[in-house]
C-alpha cells in the first residue's frame, strides 16, 4: 500500500512521512499515534492492514459505527471529512469499485448448532449459495475467500460494503439437528442498511440443495424482480446424489486450500472416500486432481501423481459438467501436468461462460496465460479476481506478478508478489515470484531472504523441478529461472 490520502492532503508510506498541507483534521491522541506509525514506515507489510483497523476504530468513536477512512480499491486509504462522508455514503458501492451492475457479498451464516463440528457444513451451504448467485452474468459475486475473513466477528453491514464494495449483504444462520434443518437469511442493502428480504426455512436434510436454490433465486428476485424465469433458472446446478459424499468434500476443503502436499494427503482419503459413494461426483475429482498436482509439483514429481492428477481432472470434466469451479481446476491441472493448453484454454472458456464471477475460473486461466506470455489478458483477469476477492486471492496474485514480471512493470511485480505472500505465507510459490521480481528491482539481499523461506518451505525446490510444471514456454520461463539463480535457488 503506497500511502493513505487525507482530504486534500495525503500522508505517503514511502518515502516516509511525506505530508502535503490542507485543511486540518483534528484526531483523538490513540489516531495520531497510530498515524506517527505509519508516517514513520514502522509498518512491515503484513502488519498494515492490523494497524489501519486500529485506526477505522478510534475514528469510528462517536460515529455511531461509522468510519471516516475509507478504502481507495488499488490505491490505498483516504480520511475524509463528515461532509464528504455523507458524499461517500450517498454514492452506491458499485460506482466506487468499477464494477459494472450489481455487487452482493454473501457473510458465513452463523452455526447455531451445539455440535460444533457442524461448522464445515454451514460454510459449505454458504459456498453454493455463493456459486449459485455468481451463475448470473450481470451480478459480481464477491468469492468466499473474502467474504469468510468476517466469520466470527461482529461487523456492521455498512463496513462490510465499504470495504468490499458491494452493494448488498446477504447474512444469516443454520441450526442442523439430526435430519432437519433451519436456515434464517437477510439480503440488506449496504448504503441504506434497509431488509429487502428475509425468510426462514425449515426443511428435511435432504432437501437443503432445494433450499440453497431456493435463497440464491429469492436474492436474485428481490434485486431484479422484471428478471425472466430463464434467467432465475441459472441459479441452478447438478448436484450430487449422496449428502455423505458432499459433507466428505466439504471436510476436505479446508485441507485442499492449504496449497501444500501435507494438505493434499490429509484431503485425499477423504475425497476418495467421497467417490466411493459417488463415482460421479465431478467436484471431488477436481480436487483430487488438485491434490495430486500439490504432490506431483511439490513432493518429489513422481509420475503416480501426475498420472492420478490428470485422471481425476478427465474424470471431472467428462459429460456437460455445468460446474465452473470443476471446470477451472481440472484446466489448470490438465495444462500444468498434461500440457494441453487447447483444452486447458477450452475449458477456462466454458468456465467463465457459465459464470462470469468465478474467481476460481479468473485467477486459474490468469496464472496459465501469465506463463504461456500473454500479459495483457492475464492482467485483464488477475486484477478482475482481485476486485472480486480482495483477500486471501494468492493464485489471482500471483498470476498479476507473473504478467507484470514478463511485461517489464517490475515494481508492480513486486507489489503484487508481496500481496501473494501475506495472502498464503506457508506456500513456497509467492516467495518464490516475490524473489524474482526483487531480482528485477536490484534489491537482491531481499531477494536472497525470500529463495531461503522458499527452501525452507520445500527443500526440494529448484528452477528445473519448477520447470516442469510452469515452463513450458522457455521464452517466458528462461528470465525468471535466471533471477532464481541469483537470489540463490538451485537450478538442478
Amino acid at each position: 500500500m503506497d500511502g493513505i490520502e487525507f482530504g486534500q492532503f495525503s500522508l505517503n508510506l514511502r518515502p516516509p512521512g511525506l505530508l502535503r498541507h490542507g485543511e486540518p483534521v483534528k484526531l483523538g491522541n490513540r489516531a495520531l499515534d497510530i498515524l506517527c506509525v505509519l508516517a514513520a514506515a514502522r509498518v512491515e507489510e503484513n502488519n498494515l492492514a492490523v494497524h489501519i483497523s486500529a485506526l477505522r476504530r478510534e475514528l469510528a468513536d462517536g460515529m455511531n459505527g461509522q468510519s471516516l477512512l475509507v478504502t481507495v480499491p488499488g490505491r490505498g486509504y483516504r480520511l475524509i471529512g463528515l461532509k464528504e462522508l455523507a458524499t461517500v455514503q450517498a454514492t452506491p458501492a458499485i460506482q466506487q469499485e468499477g464494477i459494472p451492475g450489481a455487487s452482493i457479498a454473501v457473510l458465513p451464516f452463523e452455526n447455531l448448532s451445539t455440535d460444533p463440528r457442524q461448522e464445515h457444513f454451514a460454510d459449505g451451504v454458504v459456498e453454493d449459495i455463493i456459486t449459485g448467485l455468481a451463475r448470473i452474468n450481470w451480478l459480481s459475486v464477491i468469492a468466499r475467500n473474502s467474504t469468510f475473513t468476517y466469520k466470527g466477528k461482529a461487523t456492521e453491514i455498512s463496513q462490510v460494503g465499504q470495504e468490499l464494495s458491494v452493494r448488498y449483504v446477504l447474512k444469516g444462520s443454520i441450526r442442523r439437528s439430526s435430519d432437519r434443518v433451519r436456515i434464517v437469511a437477510q439480503l440488506v442493502e449496504t448504503q441504506s442498511g434497509v431488509h429487502l428480504w428475509a425468510d426462514r426455512y425449515d426443511r428435511l436434510i435432504d432437501d437443503i440443495f432445494a433450499v440453497q436454490d431456493e435463497i440464491a433465486m429469492s436474492v436474485i428476485g428481490a434485486i431484479e424482480p422484471n428478471l425472466r424465469k430463464a434467467e432465475i433458472e441459472r441459479v441452478k446446478r447438478k448436484r450430487p446424489e449422496s449428502l455423505d459424499a458432499y459433507d466428505l468434500v466439504l471436510r476436505a476443503l479446508p485441507f485442499v486450500h492449504k496449497w501444500m502436499p501435507d494438505g493434499a494427503t490429509a484431503a485425499i482419503p477423504l475425497l476418495r472416500k467421497a467417490l466411493e459413494l459417488e463415482p460421479g461426483y465431478t467436484l471431488a475429482h477436481a480436487l483430487l486432481a488438485r491434490c495430486y498436482h500439490f504432490r506431483f509439483s511439490r513432493a518429489g514429481l513422481r509420475d503416480e501423481d501426475r498420472t492420478a492428477a490428470i485422471r481425476h481432472a478427465r474424470a471431472a470434466i467428462i459429460g456437460d459438467s455445468d460446474d465452473a469451479t470443476t471446470l477451472a481446476i481440472a484446466g489448470l491441472v490438465i495444462w500444468f501436468d498434461e500440457r494441453d493448453p487447447a483444452t486447458a484454454l477450452e475449458l477456462f472458456d466454458r468456465a467463465l461462460a457459465l459464470s462470469h464471477s468465478n474467481v476460481t475460473a479468473l485467477g486459474n486461466s490468469a496464472f496459465v496465460l501469465a506463463w504461456m506470455g500473454e500479459v495483457e489478458i492475464a492482467i485483464e483477469r488477475a486484477q478482475r479476481a482481485i476486485r472480486l476477492c480482495p483477500f486471501d486471492n494468492t493464485i489471482s496474485y500471483m498470476a498479476l506478478s507473473v504478467a507484470q514480471i514478463v511485461g517489464n512493470q517490475y515494481e508492480q511485480a513486486r507489489e503484487s508478489a508481496l500481496r501473494a505472500v501475506e495472502s498464503n505465507p506457508n506456500f513456497s510459490i509467492p516467495h518464490a515470484i516475490l524473489a524474482v521480481a526483487l531480482v528485477y528491482v536490484q534489491r537482491e539481499e531481499e531477494a536472497k531472504k525470500e529463495a531461503r523461506s522458499v527452501l525452507e518451505l520445500d527443500p526440494t525446490f529448484t528452477t528445473g523441478n519448477w520447470a516442469v510444471t510452469v515452463g513450458q514456454m522457455p521464452d517466458v520461463f528462461r528470465p525468471i529461472a535466471e533471477a532464481l539463480r541469483k537470489a540463490g535457488i538451485p537450478a538442478d
